[in-house]
């Protein structure tokens, strides 16, 4: 969770504002690629891709 801290105070000090919407996507992938590569749901998350 130090990773995400720094990521933000980062984005906060440089006025990246716009990182965080893309990095927020990514990880929204990301969470869904780990999570439903092993369940039932992975034939509909592949689909999408």
């Amino acid at each position: 969770m130090d990773f995400l801290k720094d990521l933000w105070l980062f984005i906060k000090e440089r006025k990246n504002y716009w990182l965080a919407p893309m990095i927020i996507v990514l990880l929204l992938i990301g969470v869904l690629i780990v999570f439903g590569g092993g369940s039932a749901v992975a034939p509909f998350i592949y689909s999408i891709f």
